[in-house]
């Protein structure tokens, strides 16, 4: 889930059931609250769902996603972007011109670009667990050759991640923008709230949603309703003049983005919050997928972390942490930190102007064969502030 401006969850509601002396009291303390605060008398009008910038198809329809096709080749190895899957849209990849990381990376040059879509969750979805994803995502890779370029934005970062080291034959490069793969690294908002709160709160936010973490009714206790043009102005890094008809564009755009929201499994919620969050088992090589336990020193791949200087919901140690974990050669491993928040990963026109071009430019490269282990070099690439 994402908050913009910066500001943490109100949590207020939530430290009445900190108190409680038992899992019951909890529960039902959260039940009452949540019924109050969260869910409501009424439901919420019913939003279109965020339009896509940049022409596209649907080249493959599964049950978790679309997947969307960007390209201008028909070979070649193909660039999957995997979108975050989390309350607000995959969209976000596609805002609007000037400030759409797809477009950033077909007009680097990139010319078989493809997007994970995911669905919002209906009824039938609310047992899918991360196995439905990863085994849909793998499908997807198949679909295009079997063996891509992966780039993996936010929640989608861990998900590629784990994707790479379930099958890391299937991965050429890999690239992870704003992911939370080590959370013991450093310690955000999201980190926070996942380790100070009773998995009771969650277990009842999908209780409440009928087995679905229903985005709609989070977002009341998540964040404000909108956010503040000026908070708009600085994520989007435009130069446009706030007071400006184009402006004024570009963050309704925005503001329709951040306003409609996406249904999530319950099963797939848990997980996340429990095995990401909780335990940390992917970077403690704990986590099951597919039959198999994850290893992350498995992958070999070259990788490129991007972090966010001022990420409220990822800190960059989180992020950073993938080079201590993965086996990549040191040579092979890129890292930088671009001066923005989270979502200015994706949306923010410096950024997308500065750092993207040079991780398209290192996408395209031939890699670096004979270099030493990454596990064992302590001096990385450059870190741009």
């Amino acid at each position: 889930m994402y908050e913009p401006t910066g500001r943490h969850p109100n949590l207020a509601f939530l430290w009445p059931a900190f108190a409680a002396a038992s899992v019951s009291e909890i529960a039902s303390l959260i039940a009452t609250q949540f019924v109050d605060l969260a869910i409501g008398s009424g439901d919420s009008a019913v939003l279109s769902e965020p339009k896509w910038a940049t022409p596209n198809h649907i080249a493959l329809e599964l049950r978790t996603l679309r997947l969307r096709e960007f390209t201008t080749a028909r070979s070649g190895v193909a660039t999957l972007l995997c979108a975050p899957l989390t309350l607000h849209g995959p969209a976000i990849a596609d805002l609007a011109p000037g400030h759409s990381l797809v477009a950033a990376l077909c007009n680097g040059g990139l010319q078989r670009v493809f997007v994970t879509d995911w669905r919002s969750a209906d009824a039938d979805m609310r047992f899918l667990g991360v196995d439905d994803y990863l085994a849909n995502l793998n499908v997807v890779v198949d679909q295009l050759g079997g063996h891509v370029d992966l780039v993996g934005l936010c929640q989608g970062g861990w998900m590629a991640l784990l994707n790479a080291a379930r099958f890391p034959t299937k991965v050429r490069k890999l690239v992870l923008a704003g992911a939370p793969i080590d959370i013991a690294a450093g310690r955000s908002g999201v980190s926070a709230l996942a380790d100070a709160s009773p998995l009771a709160v969650f277990h009842e936010l999908v209780n409440l949603g009928d087995g679905r973490v229903l985005g709609h009714k989070v977002f009341k206790f998540w964040g404000p309703e909108s956010i503040a043009s000026e908070d708009v102005h600085r994520l989007l890094q435009t130069p446009e003049p706030i007071e400006s008809p184009a402006f004024a564009q570009l963050e309704a755009l925005f503001q329709d983005w951040y306003a409609w929201t996406m249904d999530l499994p319950g099963a797939y919620y848990l997980e996340v919050v429990e095995k990401v969050y909780k335990r940390n088992e992917l970077a403690t090589g704990h986590f099951v997928a597919l039959g198999q336990t994850i290893d992350l020193a498995t992958v070999r791949a070259p990788i490129f972390l991007l972090a966010a200087r001022d990420d409220e919901l990822v800190t960059p140690a989180q992020l950073f942490a993938t080079e201590h974990l993965v086996s990549t050669s040191a040579r092979n491993l890129r890292r930088e930190m671009a001066p923005c928040r989270h979502v200015g990963l994706f949306v923010g026109k410096a950024t997308l102007e500065e750092f993207w071009p040079r991780i398209v430019r290192w996408i395209v490269e031939p890699e670096i064969i004979g270099a030493e282990s990454g596990k064992t070099h302590a001096n990385r690439e450059r870190n741009v502030h």
